[in-house]
């Protein structure tokens, strides 16, 4: 097969890593991909968000198998195009795409569904807005009503900090947005991975992220800093508890309204005795999720990605061995704020990467012959283990091996498994 995977990130490295890995890919390019994934794949520099030019990529080089792994050409209908010039996608067409791209188009969703979810209110203006917020107190949760690269949610624990959410929204801080305000929720979040492909879902696998960008979960809201797989919080009861009362029942009315979908659904809980709500719905996997995942999951990888684009996943089903994988981003300092692009990465060298270890690239680029740091989140540190103590030890030991002054990392990724 050949495959084009569109993206550039360390989720769409950790994908060209496993996929490779299986016999049935015959060919691998990555458009526009990074400096890690030249490693695996061939990078094309093209816009992954403009149609025509995936499209004449796609027919330049008889691709058979598009993957889709950012949010923002799924939104943009990328894979519209592509299905209607005949080739086949793995990810959802623009509509069904809104999982993502409208927070109360999901929380629409859930009240036709009756999915268990926040309370919630969505607002066009500002003042109403701040009214609300008076009204209904804090802690409560501001969200950015689009896309916002995983930073458009503030979790705002006094009325003060809600109102500068909300007027940064309406100031234009994410685009011309408006706002959606919900109950804040308390609990443990997970990240769930369900694969669908328009009729049938298959449960793929548990994680769980860390947001914050300093230790103990502190500072500001980030795309990631970290992630393991599986995420103990996500019991046999809690997943099916979720299937049932959650993810079925949003396919099944995403299907009524005529807007299948078909593709990976990450679906984002917060899980309190016992039982789960869901925070939020993306349409694509997780950063860094998808790099513990793919570090278990492996070449079958490519086989159900396959598989669910051709509408069969009621034909195969997912082989976990009894391990765990734990990620480490590596981000350049001053991130998710302002900071500088171009610090040389060192020590990459002395590293041997093989199906326990792994440093995926994500914001990197090749310049006079050196590595150099090429956006916010730069490196994901990954390891995988019979146990997530050893995962975690194997990760470290990678981030201790680089030599990047301008970069920082959080040293305690797995805290609350581990603890």
């Amino acid at each position: 097969m050949n495959i084009l995977i569109l993206g550039s990130g360390g989720r769409e490295h950790a994908l060209a890593w496993a996929i490779r890995q299986n016999p049935k890919c015959d060919r691998l390019i990555v458009a526009p991909g990074n400096a890690g994934i030249a490693d695996v794949a061939e990078c094309m520099t093209i816009d992954p968000n403009s149609r025509a030019a995936v499209l004449e990529l796609a027919e330049a080089n008889s691709i058979d198998l598009v993957v889709i792994g950012p949010e923002a050409p799924l939104a943009a209908g990328v894979g519209d195009a592509l299905r209607s010039a005949g080739f086949l996608v793995f990810g959802p067409d623009k509509a069904a795409a809104q999982l993502e791209a409208s927070k109360s188009f999901t929380k629409e969703i859930c009240d036709a569904s009756n999915a268990p979810t926040a309370a919630w209110a969505r607002f066009t203006e500002a003042e109403p807005a701040l009214a609300y917020l008076r009204e209904q107190g804090a802690p409560i949760v501001v969200k950015a009503d689009g896309l916002a690269a995983g930073k458009g949610v503030t979790v705002a624990e006094t009325v003060t900090d809600a109102e500068a959410a909300v007027r940064d929204i309406f100031d234009g801080a994410f685009g011309d947005m408006s706002v959606v305000i919900e109950e804040f929720m308390d609990g443990e979040e997970a990240s769930f991975f369900v694969l669908v492909d328009g009729e049938d879902c298959l449960p793929l696998g548990t994680a769980q992220d860390h947001k914050r960008a300093f230790e103990g979960d502190t500072g500001p809201n980030t795309g990631g800093m970290g992630a393991y797989s599986p995420a103990p919080v996500m019991t046999s009861d809690v997943e099916a508890q979720v299937m049932a009362q959650i993810v079925r029942p949003t396919i099944a009315e995403m299907a009524r309204r005529g807007t299948p979908f078909q593709g990976v659904l990450f679906v984002g809980l917060m899980v309190k005795d016992g039982a789960a709500r869901l925070v939020e719905y993306n349409v694509r996997f997780g950063d860094p999720e998808c790099q513990a995942l793919m570090m278990r999951l492996g070449g079958q990888a490519l086989d159900l990605i396959h598989a669910c684009a051709e509408g069969r996943l009621s034909e195969v089903s997912v082989n976990w061995a009894d391990d765990h994988a734990l990620s480490v981003v590596l981000a350049t300092k001053g991130y998710p704020g302002d900071y500088a692009k171009g610090s040389v990465i060192g020590g990459l060298d002395r590293i041997t990467e093989n199906s326990f270890q792994m440093v995926f690239h994500a914001g990197t680029a090749e310049r006079e012959g050196h590595l150099v740091a090429n956006g916010g989140r730069v490196l994901a540190a990954t390891g995988r283990g019979p146990t997530l103590a050893e995962a975690h030890r194997r990760a470290y030991e990678l981030v201790d091996l680089i030599d990047w002054p301008d970069g920082f990392c959080r040293r305690d990724i797995g805290w609350r498994a581990l603890d």
